[in-house]
């Protein structure tokens, strides 16, 4: 693979095991506000935006709803919940690996932008990254992932041959297609996507460890 100049990341499920904080912030959300989800509340949910998850859990688009579980949400998760996010084993030594290289990463993540910052710096990982986008990072909210990062690579002119997505769902593989990036999967998270059933144009890493070899070359 040839070796990319600028390495953008997903977060849930890529670099961070967020699934016990927000599944706890999400049950408790609904606690809150005395509704019961209508599906399990379990890391399948995990990866797309707060309002998607909240419709699907809740059974409903009604704003006035989903705006109060959101609500409930943002107190939970933002105040102590995200403390509990894991770092994947060997993932804070493959992002000094790639800065030591002379790599430059940037973070294009569905989750919101407040708790990502909070994130990255309870876990001493800020300074790794030049960029950290979020859908809700601009007004109006970016729709999806793939405009994040086609609005990441025009904001700092990054040229499509010197930049890699990398992330653990299909989505991912999906945006970065979208934009003409080529995808590493990080079959280590708990995403959807299985590396047997991936495009062939997709890459796949099975560790952190791979993942800086295939980036550097090293």
């Amino acid at each position: 693979m040839p070796r990319y100049r600028h390495i953008l990341f997903d977060l849930d499920g890529t670099l961070i095991d967020s699934a016990p904080a927000i599944l706890a912030s999400f049950r408790d959300a609904f606690a809150r506000s005395g509704i019961a989800p209508v599906r399990a509340v379990d890391e399948s949910i995990i990866g797309p935006p707060l309002t998607e998850t909240l419709q699907l859990l809740a059974g409903t688009t009604d704003p006035a709803t989903i705006a109060r579980l959101a609500d409930g949400f943002k107190a939970s998760y933002d105040s102590e919940g995200y403390k509990a996010t894991a770092a994947y084993a060997g993932v804070g030594d493959m992002l000094a690996g790639l800065k030591n290289a002379g790599l430059r990463l940037a973070i294009a993540t569905n989750k919101r932008i407040h708790p990502t910052r909070l994130i990255l710096d309870h876990l001493g990982w800020l300074g790794h990254f030049e960029q950290i986008y979020a859908l809700d990072l601009f007004t109006p909210r970016l729709p999806d992932k793939a405009a994040m990062i086609k609005r990441l690579l025009a904001d700092h002119d990054i040229p499509r041959d010197s930049a890699i997505y990398i992330g653990d769902r299909a989505e991912d593989g999906e945006s970065a297609d979208a934009n003409g990036l080529p995808f590493i999967a990080a079959t280590w998270g708990y995403g959807s996507i299985a590396a047997a059933e991936m495009p062939a144009h997709w890459h796949a890493a099975t560790t952190p460890a791979a993942m800086l070899t295939q980036l550097t070359g090293r």
